[in-house]
This record gives C-alpha cells, sequence and structure tokens, in this order.
C-alpha cells in the first residue's frame, strides 16, 4: 500500500497520522450505498489517519473492555490490540426524492491548520470522488453541518482564481447551529462573546477550543454569501423526514442528525463517537471533546437512541464502510459494521 505520511504532533508526542491514500481510492471505486426508505445513502471518503494508539484517542480507556468487542472491528479499525487505530475522514451524500444533500463537508484542501498539520495545506480529490457519484458542486441543494470542527466544514469553501474563499456548492443553503456560529464569532473575535454563549447554554470551560482558522476561511464566507440558515438544534424538522437532535458536549451544540423515510430511520452521529471502541465503554471522551462531561450524557442517549430505533448508524470516523448497527446487550451496548 502506498503511504503518504503526514508528521503531527499534536497533544502527544510521537503521534504520527498517515493519509492512506490508495485505500482511500480502492474505498471510492467500491463505494456503497444505502437504503433509508425512499433515500439513498453514499459514503464519500477524503482520508484516513492512522498510526496512533487508542490510549491517545481516548485517555483514561480500559483495554479490558476490548474483550467485549467482537473479532471483526479489530482488523477494520485497527491493529488488534488497538495500538494501531484508524480513522476516516468523509462526506454523506444523500439523496432524497427532492434534494442532493451534504452532511458535513470534511477537512478540504489547502486549508491552513499549522496547529492541527494533518489537516494543514491537504490536496485531495474530494471532488472527484463526489463527481464519481454524479454530484456536481452546483448540484448541492443542502449542506448540513453536525458542528463546526476543522474536519467536519473544509469543503465549505474553496479557493477561487482571486485566492479568495468562496462557496463550494453555491446554490445550497448551509445549515447548521446558530449556537455554533455565535460561539465561533466569539472566539475568533475574542471579545468575551464566547463565554456569554456558553453562560446562556449553561455549559462549563472547555478543555480545548476548535482549529484556529476554521471560523474565519470556512464559516465566514457562508455568511457572507447568504447561503447560510442558522437554526436551533431542538429535535424539530428542518427539511422533511430531517432534523437536528441535541447531542452538546463534543463542541458546545453539537447535533445528531436524524433522518426518516418510510418508516426506517437514519442517524448521523457526527463526533457523538469517533470509533467503534467507545461504544463498549461509553463513559470515556475523546481528547477532541471540548466539553468532555456533556459529551458522556450525550453519548449515552445516542446510544440509547440508537438500539431502541435500529436506526442505521453512519459514522464520522469509523474506518471501513463507516456504518452500521448499535445494538443492547443488557446494559451494555455492541456494534455491528453494515
Amino acid at each position: 500500500m502506498t503511504v503518504l505520511k503526514i508528521l503531527a504532533s499534536l497533544q502527544s508526542p510521537g503521534w504520527t497520522f498517515e493519509r492512506r491514500a490508495s485505500e482511500v481510492d480502492r474505498m471510492t471505486s467500491e463505494a456503497r450505498h444505502y437504503r433509508i426508505g425512499d433515500v439513498t445513502v453514499t459514503k464519500i471518503p477524503e482520508a484516513e489517519l492512522a498510526s496512533f494508539s487508542l490510549a491517545t484517542l481516548l485517555p483514561g480507556f480500559r483495554t479490558d473492555a476490548l474483550n467485549e468487542c467482537p473479532d471483526g472491528i479489530a482488523p477494520r479499525s485497527g491493529s488488534s490490540g488497538m495500538e494501531n487505530i484508524v480513522l476516516s475522514v468523509h462526506t454523506w451524500l444523500v439523496k432524497t426524492p427532492e434534494h442532493t444533500i451534504l452532511i458535513d463537508t470534511g477537512i478540504g484542501n489547502g486549508k491552513n491548520r499549522r496547529s492541527a498539520s494533518m489537516f494543514h495545506q491537504l490536496d485531495t480529490p474530494f471532488l472527484d470522488r463526489l463527481g464519481a457519484e454524479g454530484v456536481e458542486p452546483e448540484a448541492v441543494d443542502y449542506v448540513l453541518l453536525t458542528h463546526l470542527h476543522a474536519d467536519h466544514v473544509g469543503w465549505n469553501t474553496r479557493l477561487d482564481e482571486d485566492g479568495v474563499w468562496v462557496p463550494t456548492f453555491p446554490n445550497a443553503t448551509y445549515m447548521f447551529s446558530a449556537v455554533e456560529q455565535r460561539y465561533g464569532a466569539g472566539l475568533h473575535h475574542e471579545d468575551g462573546r464566547a463565554e456569554a454563549v456558553r453562560s446562556a447554554v449553561n455549559m462549563g470551560t472547555p478543555v480545548r477550543t476548535p482549529t484556529r482558522g476554521t471560523y474565519l476561511d470556512s464559516v465566514v464566507p457562508i455568511l457572507e454569501a447568504g447561503r447560510d440558515e442558522l437554526i436551533k438544534v431542538d429535535g424539530r424538522e428542518v427539511l422533511e423526514g430531517i432534523s437536528f437532535v441535541p447531542t452538546p458536549g463534543h463542541s458546545i451544540d453539537h447535533a445528531a442528525i436524524v433522518l426518516r423515510s418510510k418508516g426506517e430511520e437514519a442517524l448521523f452521529g457526527g463526533d457523538v463517537l469517533h470509533h467503534p471502541v467507545e461504544i463498549y465503554q461509553p463513559e470515556v471522551a475523546s481528547m477532541f471533546c471540548e466539553f468532555p462531561t456533556e459529551s458522556r450524557g450525550s453519548r449515552l442517549i445516542l446510544l440509547d437512541r440508537a438500539a431502541e430505533t435500529g436506526a442505521t448508524y453512519f459514522s464520522s470516523h469509523f474506518s471501513d464502510s463507516s456504518a452500521g448497527r448499535i445494538t443492547r446487550k443488557g446494559s451494555s451496548y455492541g456494534w455491528e459494521f453494515a
């Protein structure tokens, strides 16, 4: 396998990331389509991040919990002992009878991300992969964002011929949390508004904040172009059969996105979960969560909902198919890849 290494040091010395180009291209050529009633869902991969440890991703994770994981999880998510794990970065393409929708937009090309160098100045054929599914940027009707972190909003924008960030999907309405927008603006301007937003939504002091520069190059151009629709994350439908469900903690107003069609349900979990092993020890928060305590509560709520409804779960960072089902096993939960 051809491996393009992106060396990075983020929070932990020696943490190495790899962008596994040939594996991503293989997955693209074998794209799987999922049916949820009248809706088709397709994974559009951007990159894979590999060669870092479970202990780094999930500080405090008890390795004995791995004994509960089915044998099939490890080869599809990392090495047998999870010394090295694999995360995927991708977008979900959703085609309803009426609309073409993207859920989250990945890292993006040419973004200045020196503080998170595995995302810095990427150059991937993401739009070509989207085009291979018959979708050009102009054909996208809606972009739905679970939250405003760097690896979920990057392809919101692209550089035009004058070197200006402009909406990648010029005809799309970008829907995302009004709270996330206000918080991002406050952090960007460093004027005290971020603290006011946290207070208003009863969130404490974060252990980390979003990657610097993300709001300016991937959110502001959407606002300036008037392509945004800022919403309240409260579970109400924003489009027919689609709602944003509150799952705060990973970010200040993180949302899971629920899609219903013909009695079937899909659950796009964003970053409530990063890796399948979290399902077996949901009380442990990832190092990427801004508000770890709140993220634990949201994780349990999401797991319960997914198991209760039998929804197909579409993850943001699980590798392999990135989709499957969350099952209940007594007081605990399990995972089955689709």
